[in-house]
């Protein structure tokens, strides 16, 4: 059974990461770790001048070279797309930097001579990129951010990296976005955006993944925060929070925040994940086969 002292703990990609096992990690396994982690950095960051993601928006339309690591995700998102009708988009970057929520974090949004929020819809991914192989054309230039399923990516590929080097049980916990490899339940708490100090459920976790959304995270402003509709460029303004419980925290991520704008049971069905839903009318929406207790 994985123990809390036993892990590690480290800041990476701007959240805080925490690894418990049942035993302390060698220091060979940490390091190859951090590289996996920093790799992935150095490929998806849009707030790094060195990434591939940032090359690739200078560069503007054309065809390039995708990490290694590319498929899946980009899969994901073809998912996230269609069952969003084009609302949730990797092609986001520019709708968010307009936000405010740039490469320099000013947190300053664009408006207009009346203060009204100027916002910039994001290039359809569906009709204006195209993948074959192991490249990705653009018929126009876009700057890539895939903060809605990244994170949770990234858990999968480091817990993929500590399975490899023998470490088959663990929780790997980013920020929130955990993935269990254990057996024994995990007991967790969904944490009230109106309230920090109270829970709106708390969900039992078994070698499984589980993400969560919520507009209070990585907010800035009035009505301003990380969750886009990618079709107007604006936040949304309909649920508060959301929570996916699945095999993955690649779908459980990229389903959290499907969730703001697709029916649930849709994006159950496409992503084989169970929810939960915390509206901004207080109504509480909840998968009828999950694991734990919702406090509707």
């Amino acid at each position: 059974m994985p123990r809390p002292d036993a892990g590690a703990t480290f800041d990476a990609i701007g959240t805080r990461w925490q690894i418990d096992t049942p035993e302390p990690l060698p220091a060979d396994v940490l390091a190859a770790v951090r590289d996996r982690v920093d790799r992935f950095d150095r490929d998806w960051s849009r707030f790094r001048a060195d990434s591939w993601v940032t090359q690739v928006a200078r560069s503007g339309a054309g065809t390039y070279d995708l990490p290694e690591d590319a498929a899946p995700l980009l899969d994901a998102y073809d998912v996230a797309a269609a069952c969003t009708d084009g609302a949730v988009d990797p092609l986001v970057g520019r709708a968010l930097e307009g936000l405010g929520y740039d490469a320099a974090y000013t947190l300053r949004p664009r408006r207009d001579a009346d203060g009204d929020l100027l916002t910039t819809p994001a290039p359809p991914w569906r009709t204006v990129a195209h993948r074959a192989g192991r490249t990705l054309t653009l018929d126009e230039p876009a700057l890539i951010d895939v903060g809605a399923a990244g994170k949770g990516y990234l858990v999968d590929l480091v817990s993929g990296v500590l399975a490899a080097h023998g470490v088959t049980e663990h929780v790997v916990d980013a920020g929130g976005d955990l993935r269990s490899t254990t057996r024994a339940p995990l007991g967790v708490a969904l944490e009230d955006p109106r309230d920090p100090a109270r829970a709106v459920g708390v969900l039992r976790l078994a070698d499984a993944a589980l993400c969560g959304s919520a507009t209070n995270r990585r907010a800035w402003g009035e009505g301003l925060h990380h969750v886009v509709d990618a079709r107007t460029g604006a936040p949304t303004s309909d649920v508060l929070a959301t929570w996916a419980l699945g095999g993955t925290a690649l779908a459980a991520d990229l389903a959290a925040t499907a969730l703001f704008f697709a029916e649930p049971d849709l994006v159950a069905s496409r992503f084989g994940i169970r929810y939960v839903v915390l509206r901004g009318d207080g109504t509480i929406r909840w998968s009828l086969d999950l694991d734990g207790e919702v406090f509707a």
